[in-house]
């Protein structure tokens, strides 16, 4: 009895952390390729290192927390399938790993373009005082 109610607390706090995660990330997500649409229609380079330093320290600072959340799902599902796998359902079970897989792809190119945006600030820089 014990098991199964400690089981049922993990996976719904796994689940709020993940949600509310990926709740800041999706908007801030959207946020940046509306600006970049926008400059691409208009013609105009809205990339200023000052704001690039801004999209910098957000990017990463949204990759750690949804590595964080994604390091938290997959500890959940390990722990639902090993000391909670019989009682399970197995589509629970699929839809946490698939949250996981997803998590850990969000934060894989969140982080991929924390750095290219930081590449792309040391490299305009670089120009700006040549």
């Amino acid at each position: 009895m014990l098991k199964s109610v400690v089981c049922s607390e993990l996976g719904a706090k796994h689940g709020s952390f993940l949600v509310t995660i990926m709740g800041l990330l999706v908007p801030w997500s959207c946020t940046l390729a509306m600006i970049d649409m926008y400059s691409i229609l208009v013609g105009c380079p809205l990339h200023v290192p000052g704001v690039m330093a801004i999209v910098v320290v957000g990017d990463w600072v949204l990759s750690i927390l949804s590595l964080a959340a994604a390091s938290s799902s997959a500890a959940v599902i390990d722990v639902l399938l090993e000391f909670h796998g019989s009682h399970c359902a197995p589509r629970l079970c699929e839809r946490y790993q698939l949250s996981a897989m997803m998590a850990f792809l969000s934060w894989l190119l969140t982080a991929a373009s924390s750095l290219f945006n930081l590449w792309y600030i040391a490299s305009s820089t670089i120009f700006f005082i040549f």
